[in-house]
């Protein structure tokens, strides 16, 4: 389970076992950068399988969740996203009344973020071969007509790798901002599969994010943005600074996670920062940029709770967390997801 989880064993395994067979491309982000999405042509494109269990559960559904992390998946490469296209694949015997709430799931979120489904695939595989449904949605964008302006204030600070909003753009000094509370999402998710009772107070956190995102490049500034799924913000963080050859230094008691999240994480020994998260967005800026990016962001329910969590530097090859006490511990990159099945 562990090779599908997002952490350092997915990597390992993906680069050993996978990319190893495909042929490198010239595209503007190829398949071997690992970004969230590839370009090709000016044309950005993404696909994402989705194996979340329960189907259904408190703040949303396997439906839902495959429109928002793929329209994610687009919206933080600086893509405008154009067109998703869904494949659903459902064991035989499962119930009508599911598969219906799943579309509906499916549609209202496609209408919310105003991104079509035009395409698709429908399967259906004997009794015990697959767990309910599984659905595999791809995306296609345009480049954001914000993307240049956003990049021509960022170039005005520093020189900017890439065209891209790709893991590798991060530079000492940059403003590290994430969009809202974490792990909201795998803990509605694990409280509502185990029965712990915690999911009376946390819903998942899925949406699209492709309108709040733009507002935060039309602020400008933004040299990267990543969504924070399988790993949580330990893995996002701990592949911009391997990708970007930076270290990262983050101020603890600033990174938003809420009270009964800490309390459910802290019971069952696990880390709120690498728990996935399906409606954040975690955001790199020039410095001077920051507070016109946490201001874009707060003028939307989805980044209501955004905050500046720390900054880029030169001091560490790492991440670094500074607690509460005045201390500094280490964010390791999770080996697997800690809560599984979740996306």
């Amino acid at each position: 389970m562990n090779h599908g989880a997002g952490g350092e064993l997915m990597q390992e395994f993906v680069s050993r076992h996978v990319l190893s067979h495909l042929e490198g491309t010239a595209s503007e982000v190829p398949l071997e950068a690992l970004d969230d999405s590839a370009v090709v042509d000016g044309i950005v494109f993404t696909t994402d399988g989705h194996t979340v269990k329960p189907l259904i559960f408190p703040g949303g559904d396997i439906g839902s969740l495959s429109v928002a992390g793929t329209v994610n998946d687009l919206s933080v490469m600086g893509a405008e996203p154009v067109a998703l296209s869904s494949a659903v694949i459902m064991e035989e015997g499962l119930d009508m009344e599911t598969v219906d709430r799943v579309m509906a799931g499916l549609a209202e979120a496609s209408r919310a973020c105003g991104v079509p489904v035009v395409t698709g695939d429908t399967k259906v595989i004997e009794s015990g071969g697959i767990d309910g449904m599984v659905i595999v949605t791809s995306g296609i964008g345009r480049r954001s007509p914000h993307m240049d302006s956003n990049l021509e204030r960022a170039r005005r600070s520093r020189e900017v790798k890439s065209a891209w909003l790709t893991d590798d753009n991060v530079a000492p000094g940059d403003a590290l901002i994430v969009s809202g509370r974490l792990g909201d999402h795998g803990v509605a998710l694990l409280s509502f599969r185990e029965g712990y009772g915690f999911d009376t107070d946390v819903k998942s956190d899925v949406a699209p994010l492709n309108r709040m995102i733009a507002s935060a490049l039309q602020a400008g500034g933004i040299v990267t943005i990543k969504d924070p799924t399988r790993g949580g913000l330990a893995n996002c963080l701990n592949e911009w600074s391997s990708k970007s050859a930076v270290g990262i230094e983050l101020d603890g008691p600033a990174i938003p996670v809420s009270e009964t999240v800490n309390n459910a994480c802290e019971l069952l020994g696990i880390d709120p920062l690498s728990i996935g998260n399906e409606g954040k967005a975690v955001i790199a800026c020039v410095p001077e940029a920051a507070e016109d990016v946490l201001a874009a962001l707060r003028s939307h329910p989805e980044g209501e709770d955004a905050a500046l969590i720390g900054y880029a530097t030169a001091e560490y090859d790492r991440v670094v967390i500074r607690t509460e006490m005045g201390g500094r511990r280490v964010l390791e990159p999770p080996v697997g997801d800690p809560v599984p099945r979740i996306c």
